[in-house]
């Protein structure tokens, strides 16, 4: 199982990042509910899962850092500014005192895809995954999370299929993995926990 490892090669630059509170206490207060819910956690071989982001300016983008599924409450230190990406060269910019989740070049796939596209929701549920994956747009059984392939199939699926309707994706090749996105992040947690309560 190889959950929760960085695949792509990360450009890390180890420093304190600036965000405006409004958006770290929207986005850390959602990450915190879905924490709750079990949707965003850890195996109990201690590996993590699940992650969130939101939209800065500038094509950059706020995200929960690598290794911080099983962590109950998260601060600032635990959040990455992805702030440039090469998808063909496999490449991440980050900075932050962590490095950004190994699911950042999905996240830049989708915040690609749709310039409406303010903020992203990786979590997994395998009765939810399970569920989904029948109605709702898929990836590939053969593409693996966090990879080149996975972030030019999330693109091909947003051109070709209802993702842009439905907000939700299923990543078949990712077991469990499911990604809901929204207008904001409260959106976002809508799409995903409307599903999850039924």
């Amino acid at each position: 199982m190889d959950e929760g490892y960085i695949k792509f090669q990360c450009h890390w630059e180890q420093k304190g990042i600036d965000i405006i509170d409004e958006v770290f206490d929207e986005l850390n207060h959602y990450r915190s509910e879905l924490f709750k819910l079990g949707l965003i956690g850890a195996y109990p071989d201690g590996i993590g899962f699940g992650n969130i982001s939101t939209r800065l300016d500038n094509n950059q983008f706020l995200i929960s850092g690598s290794a911080t599924g099983n962590l109950s409450v998260l601060n600032r230190s635990h959040y990455a500014i992805v702030n440039d990406y090469n998808i063909e060269a496999n490449e991440v910019y980050c900075m932050g005192e962590t490095k950004a989740s190994s699911e950042s070049m999905s996240h830049a796939a989708l915040y690609e895809s749709d310039a409406n596209i303010k903020a992203i929701i990786h979590i997994h549920n395998l009765d939810l995954w399970q569920k989904l994956k029948k109605d709702y747009p898929v990836t590939p059984d053969d593409i693996s999370y966090g990879t080149p392939e996975m972030a030019y199939s999330i693109m091909d699926v947003y051109k070709q299929s209802e993702l842009s309707i439905k907000k939700l994706l299923v990543m078949l090749g990712h077991k469990e993995g499911i990604i809901s996105f929204g207008g904001n992040v409260k959106e976002a947690f809508k799409n995903l926990v409307t599903l999850y309560k039924v």
